[in-house]
C-alpha cells in the first residue's frame, strides 16, 4: 500500500553524515551504542506531512511502500546550509552570571538554542548557533515497519510526540477528549489545529486534579 500524507507509520532508522559515516541519530540500539549516543532506543511513530520528522525524509517516503530505503539528502533538504550570522560574540560576563565556564568545544543551551563555543579570548566568547549537522550531506537508512490503522494507537503516538507525556484520552464522535491538570489545559488547547490536521478529530481538554 502506497504511503500518503497523514498516514501514521512506524520506522526504524539511523542517520549518518555522508562523508564521515558519523551516526548522529537513531532508534536502533546497536547503532546508538556504536556511536556512544545517550538516546533511549524505542519505536518511532510519526504522521507523514505534519513536521514530526525531517521534511526531506517525509517527502521521500510519501508515495513509497513499506520496506527499507537509503535516503541521501543535501544540506538544503536536511539541516540547512551554515549561516555565518549564527556565529556570535558573547560577553564572558554572561557566562559568569550563570556560573558557567565557557571552554572551547563545549555546547551550552541559551534559552532553548544550542551553541558550541568556538573560542574564548579575554572577555569575549565566540559561539556557533548553527545546527551541528548544518552544511553537511546526510544519509538516512529507514525501515518502514508498518502503517498504523488503529486511531487510538495513532492518538497515543501523537500525544507522546507533542507533550512527552502519557496523557489519558478518549475518542468519541469525531472528538478526542484529553485529560490533563489545570496548568496544562491552556497549553494543550493550542494544538487543536494539529489534532484536526493529523487525526481529523476535534480536541476537547478536560481538567482533572493531579
Amino acid at each position: 500500500m502506497t504511503l500518503k500524507k497523514n498516514d501514521f507509520i512506524e520506522i526504524e532508522f539511523t542517520a549518518r553524515v555522508k562523508n564521515t559515516n558519523e551516526i548522529f541519530d537513531s532508534n536502533i540500539n546497536e547503532d546508538l551504542k556504536a556511536a556512544n549516543l545517550e538516546i533511549e532506543p524505542k519505536p518511532f511513530v510519526f504522521c507523514l506531512g505534519e513536521g514530526m520528522f525531517l521534511k526531506g525524509v517525509e517527502d521521500f517516503l510519501t508515495g513509497k511502500k513499506e520496506g527499507k530505503y537509503e535516503i541521501e539528502l543535501p544540506p538544503e533538504k536536511a539541516f540547512g546550509k551554515r549561516n555565518s550570522s549564527l556565529i556570535q560574540l558573547i560577553p564572558s560576563k554572561i557566562f559568569r552570571e550563570q556560573k558557567l565556564n565557557p571552554v572551547q568545544g563545549v555546547v551550552f543551551n541559551f534559552d532553548g538554542r544550542l551553541a558550541k563555543v568556538l573560542s574564548v579570548s579575554g572577555g569575549r566568547v565566540i559561539a556557533d548557533f548553527n545546527n551541528p549537522i548544518a552544511g553537511k550531506d546526510v544519509v538516512y537508512n529507514v525501515n518502514v515497519l508498518r502503517k498504523l490503522e488503529d486511531v487510538n494507537e495513532k492518538a497515543k503516538a501523537f500525544i507522546d510526540f507533542l507533550f512527552r507525556k502519557d496523557l489519558k484520552f478518549e475518542i468519541k464522535d469525531k472528538k478526542i477528549i484529553i485529560e490533563t491538570e489545570k496548568s496544562m489545559v491552556k497549553f494543550t488547547e493550542l494544538f487543536k489545529d494539529k489534532f484536526k490536521s493529523a487525526l481529523d478529530l476535534d480536541l476537547e481538554v478536560k481538567e482533572v486534579s493531579k
